[in-house]
């Protein structure tokens, strides 16, 4: 990990609605998902800024904000001797106005006295719900050495996939000399003519620069207040705006398949998907590297337990996550993710699917392709994944992939 001697200071944004991801936000927001059987998405970006050794971070809430709150609280406390090491969430309180958050400049913004009244330095300002390890230390580091007012983590992408991103354009040292918001003619990165950098939304300002910018936004009556919308692309002429090559940061013991890994989970498919990796032998995401390690809640659960049922029924798990707490009596897991305090009764079968906490699978049930949130009891017998018709009447299912979504607490009639 690299050094700095540079006073940092963490503002996460985590008021997003996260509405593509519906019904899995219907009662969180969206950093508060369950994902990969014991995490939270937010707690990839906190893991992420722990490990780099930055220890003071807001995070920024706003929409349903009950759970994501209460697990910061529960699992992400430091002690009280250090003033300057914490993690806490911010609830929108309208200290500048009469609105909510109207945009990302906006929501830092209304929480300016937290970066005027702390001795600071530098402040990121990072989403909360993408899956990726990054040393923050090594982006500040470029940031300093280029004597930079804001640096902006940027990801390589195939240039006939840059069309779905907003595109930044950089000269050979990796200044920004333009902004691009899903162009059908993206500009390469110099000297790579078949890839285009992609804004992560990742942001880390001169702390007196971004106060300034701030104020000055907050009076543009015609802006949106985002970053990546108005800021940025009225600053780079006259401000030193530099891209941060996001491929270039090193993880001690990163795989290479892993190297550049950065997954918006923002739709039903991307977060399937996502869950899916983390089942298979050689994922793209190692959730198993101890030297950069994703730091979830602690649930105090005994271990997994795979039984034979009172009927001679074998319960088994092959290519899957079995969460801690899990009892597999006589049923079968395959490729799938389990979350929780999950039981999986005789002659259960479950594919594909990611289970979260203190679900219930009754006897004989065949579930495939399915997303099943906590709380749930599925009723012996019941098959979902295998009458398309049937699944649209009872539950929601995803036009994109077709994947099935039973909500939290959902009751079956």
């Amino acid at each position: 990990m690299a050094g700095t001697s540079k006073n940092v200071l963490g503002m996460i944004l985590a008021g997003g609605e996260g509405n593509r991801l519906y019904p899995l936000t219907q009662h969180r927001a969206k950093p508060a998902v369950p994902f990969g059987g014991k995490y939270r998405l937010i707690d990839f970006v906190l893991s992420n800024f722990i490990n780099s050794s930055v220890y003071s971070v807001y995070v920024l809430t706003q929409f349903k904000s009950q759970s994501l709150t209460e697990h910061i609280n529960e699992s992400w406390r430091f002690g009280s001797l250090i003033h300057n090491h914490f993690i806490l969430p911010v609830p929108a309180q309208k200290r500048t106005g009469d609105t909510w958050y109207q945009g990302t400049a906006d929501a830092i913004y209304q929480n300016i006295n937290l970066i005027e009244d702390g001795d600071f330095d530098l402040i990121a300002v990072f989403g909360a719900d993408h899956i990726y390890r990054m040393d923050l230390q090594q982006m500040i580091d470029f940031h300093t050495k280029k004597k930079a007012d804001v640096t902006v983590s940027a990801i390589p992408v195939p240039i006939k996939d840059a069309s779905a991103f907003g595109v930044i354009q950089v000269q050979e040292k990796f200044r920004i000399i333009g902004f691009q918001e899903k162009p059908k003619r993206p500009k390469p990165i110099p000297g790579r003519d078949k890839e285009a950098f992609a804004s992560m939304g990742n942001y880390i300002f001169n702390k007196d620069f971004l106060i300034d910018i701030l104020y000055k936004d907050a009076e543009d009556k015609n802006s949106s207040h985002d970053f990546g919308k108005d800021i940025l692309p009225k600053i780079f002429k006259t401000s030193r705006v530099y891209a941060y090559d996001f491929r270039r940061n090193r993880i001690p013991d990163l795989t290479k398949k892993e190297t550049g890994y950065w997954r918006d989970v923002g739709t039903i498919k991307a977060f399937w998907e996502a869950n899916m990796d983390l089942r298979s032998v050689n994922p793209d995401f190692n959730l198993y590297n101890k030297k950069w390690p994703i730091r979830p809640a602690t649930y105090g659960s005994p271990p997994a337990k795979f039984v034979f049922n009172e009927d001679g029924r074998r319960g088994q798990a092959i290519d899957s996550i079995i969460g801690e707490g899990s009892i597999i009596s006589g049923g079968k897991v395959q490729e799938s993710v389990i979350g929780s305090e999950v039981l999986i009764d005789s002659g259960a079968e479950v594919k594909g699917s990611l289970v979260m906490d203190r679900v219930k699978i009754n006897k004989n049930c065949k579930i495939r392709m399915a997303i099943i949130d906590k709380d749930v009891e599925i009723p012996p017998g019941a098959e979902i994944g295998y009458d398309s018709k049937h699944d649209k009447k009872r539950f929601f299912v995803d036009k994109e992939s077709g994947i099935i979504v039973i909500h939290k607490g959902y009751k079956f009639s």
